[in-house]
């Protein structure tokens, strides 16, 4: 059994990208599918799609990539856990303002869902930090 899923996402998506492939498949949770939607609304991810297999649910990520040449760079520079289950990482509306000069993105969960940075701050709303990707 998986203690962390998001972490366990994170490492899929980042491996997944790595490795240049086009998609893969994370376990199914109702935060990794909000953290899910938010790299697709900010352009990280080209899409995905929850699948029902049996009683279980996966969700199939297409990974973006930009053509440099003949070469496939991934949008995704770094995407990395932020708080973990051994060390949870709570800031307020004020702190999470800004990531990389308004590049990256930081994943909040506050009280009115999952976020990304400039939602929460808009809102005024601070909360857990989950991942950050840029």
């Amino acid at each position: 059994m998986i203690n962390d899923m998001i972490a366990d996402s994170i490492t899929r998506i980042r491996n997944s990208s790595m490795r240049r492939q086009e998609v893969t498949k994370l376990l199914y949770s109702k935060i990794v599918e909000s953290i899910v939607k938010i790299l697709q609304d900010k352009g990280y991810i080209e899409s995905y799609k929850v699948i029902e297999d049996g009683n279980k649910k996966f969700i199939n990520v297409v990974l973006k990539y930009e053509e440099q040449g003949k070469v496939k760079k991934p949008v995704i520079n770094e995407i990395k856990r932020i708080s973990k289950p051994g060390r949870r990482i709570y800031k307020g509306k004020d702190e999470i303002k800004r990531f990389k000069n308004g590049y990256g993105t930081i994943i909040v969960s506050t009280s009115k869902g999952v976020l990304p940075n400039d939602e929460a701050y808009a809102k005024g709303v601070g909360g857990e930090l989950l991942c950050s990707v840029w």
